[in-house]
């Protein structure tokens, strides 16, 4: 093991050192309340995420636009109440569900720092997400309690999602070392619809918004040349939620045949620590986020962690 850690740091320290670029990017996410060794274990209890970006020419670009990414992805949310084995629907407090997509996303990088990055996802709530199946497979892996409740789960409903982001540098140090940028998004989609406005403080190594890890874009060569060839920084981000519609608490838009729903609480407010090292080759991402009562039931806040894992390859 000392030996494989060491090897490890080496090709780590070796790719900091060389200024590549790659087209290309593979890796996934996780999110499991488990990262936080709180012994919780509800409500969004589970999340993996698979990516691919790939950059676009730079040759077809305008002088205003550093670069262009594109990117597709497949993902799982599961959902349960205060425990993932609340037999009783009269116990529960927020419904058992399930969230599986396929998505495509498209990022415009400006020259002034900022960034325009619009997607849509194409999946299904209900028992066709598989939700029950990989979390009971994932309890019986590590040897965790056997779940059960999901016969009360949120009904199967066709997912069509739409979402926009707007992120823009506000201002950075004149050592590079901090800066500070702002962001705002909306959802609209028969799972979820909201908008939501956020800050986000970083300190460290930095690079520039369309060169950083931070918004996926180590890949691609920009104009502009980058402040530093790897990166190492902590970010701290307070966002404000309004939410107009979620379906894995409220069941279907259009017939909810659910046998557990709750209304939902219109404003959520969250909180992201985390900390991210980059190479030109390599992402490592690990954050922690609290996040206030969502649902109008006997549900309290929650917390989760986030790991990332990202290589990159094709020059």
């Amino acid at each position: 093991m000392k030996s494989f850690l060491l090897s490890t740091i080496a090709v780590l320290l070796y790719c900091s050192a060389s200024a590549q670029s790659f087209k290309n990017e593979f890796g996934f996410k996780t999110e499991n309340d488990a990262y936080l060794a709180t012994l919780n274990d509800r409500y969004y209890t589970n999340g993996l995420f698979i990516y691919y970006r790939r950059a676009l020419n730079p040759a077809n670009l305008t002088e205003n636009i550093e670069k262009k990414t594109y990117e597709i992805s497949v993902g799982q949310k599961i959902y349960t109440p205060y425990w993932g084995m609340v037999a009783n629907k009269e116990d529960q407090d927020r419904p058992f569900a399930g969230y599986l997509y396929a998505g495509a996303s498209y990022s415009v990088f400006y020259k002034k720092e900022s960034l325009i990055k619009t997607s849509v996802e194409i999946g299904t709530v209900g028992k066709n997400s598989l939700a029950q199946g990989a979390q009971e497979f994932l309890h019986k892996t590590v040897g965790f309690y056997t779940p059960a409740g999901w016969d009360y789960q949120i009904r199967n409903e066709l997912a069509l999602n739409l979402s926009a982001s707007y992120s823009k540098l506000l201002i950075r140090s004149n050592d590079n070392v901090v800066d500070l940028s702002g962001n705002g998004y909306a959802n609209l989609g028969t799972t979820f619809s909201g908008l939501g406005a956020s800050a986000v403080f970083r300190t460290g190594r930095l690079n520039q918004l369309f060169n950083s890890a931070y918004h996926n874009a180590v890949i691609g060569e920009a104009k502009t040349k980058r402040l530093n060839n790897s990166e190492f920084f902590f970010y701290l981000k307070p966002q404000l939620n309004v939410v107009a519609y979620d379906a894995t608490i409220q069941g279907s838009l259009f017939k909810n045949n659910s046998p557990v729903t709750f209304g939902i609480k219109p404003v959520v407010f969250e909180q992201q620590f985390g900390v991210n090292y980059s190479s030109q080759r390599f992402t490592i991402d690990f954050n922690v986020i609290f996040k206030t009562k969502e649902v109008k039931s006997a549900a309290k806040a929650q917390n989760y962690g986030g790991l990332s894992l990202y290589y990159r390859f094709g020059k």
